[in-house]
């Protein structure tokens, strides 16, 4: 009896959705969402342009499914946030916040898989108008509202006067030093080759320059004005007769 003739296993499928998404994300993030067509997207990933309308409708659904596909990395971080918020107050819990905040956008930026994505919620998100919006305030509104939440909690114990609306500033500024760093390629020119662009071993002097930038803006805010307190005179004239 011969033996059973063996097929060969059948070729995988290609991930084409997987691959228009990608597309979409590196075309975003180097030419911005508006210079960019549905049929260069179709190109870059080699599929017909009907396949990224059936699979995503159109262009500024793309550009929406980008960021849900990438919603895990925002739980990361709010992850990480919420670990933070659970210990104890202390002199560090200020630079634990900001790790949470950084490190997880610097790893996908160091990633192959994550790399055009982290290029695009750091450059392309700032350049376009109501689709960028709509993803802020979907997905990175809650994230930003969280962490200066943190911040305003944790720094309150430093820096009574330091209102919610002051640290919202400090965010913003921690958002642009990190956004930077990103997309930065200009530092191997100014170093004379010394330091490599995006790099994630730059990661901790990020973080300190955060931590001390916010410590140092706060310092500088008037301190709270001293509560007025009842002499014995006025307290006896207060007192019903």
């Amino acid at each position: 009896m011969e033996p059973p003739v063996r097929r060969p296993p059948a070729p995988s499928r290609p991930d084409r959705r997987g691959a228009i998404l990608l597309a979409a994300e590196k075309l975003f993030a180097q030419r911005g969402y508006h210079a960019v067509s549905v049929r260069q997207i179709a190109e870059e990933a080699g599929v017909p342009p009907a396949l990224v309308a059936y699979y995503f409708g159109q262009k500024h659904d793309l550009f929406h499914a980008i960021f849900t596909h990438w919603s895990g990395t925002i739980e990361e971080r709010l992850a990480g946030l919420r670990a933070v918020e659970r210990e104890p107050h202390d002199m560090d819990k200020l630079r634990r916040i900001v790790q949470a905040f950084i490190r997880p956008v610097i790893r996908l930026r160091a990633s192959p898989e994550g790399e055009y994505y982290a290029l695009l919620i750091t450059q392309g998100l700032g350049s376009q108008q109501d689709e960028a919006d709509r993803v802020l305030r979907e997905f990175f509104d809650p994230l930003a509202d969280a962490f200066i939440t943190a911040l305003h909690d944790t720094l309150r114990h430093e820096a009574p006067q330091a209102d919610r609306a002051a640290v919202a500033w400090c965010y913003q500024f921690a958002l642009g030093a990190l956004s930077h760093h990103l997309s930065d390629r200009r530092v191997a020119r100014l170093s004379h080759d010394a330091c490599r662009p995006n790099d994630p071993q730059a990661a901790p002097l990020l973080v300190e320059f955060i931590v001390h930038g916010i410590r140092g803006v706060l310092a500088a805010l008037p301190a709270p004005a001293p509560s007025p307190r009842a002499t014995p005179r006025s307290r006896e004239k207060r007192r019903p007769s």
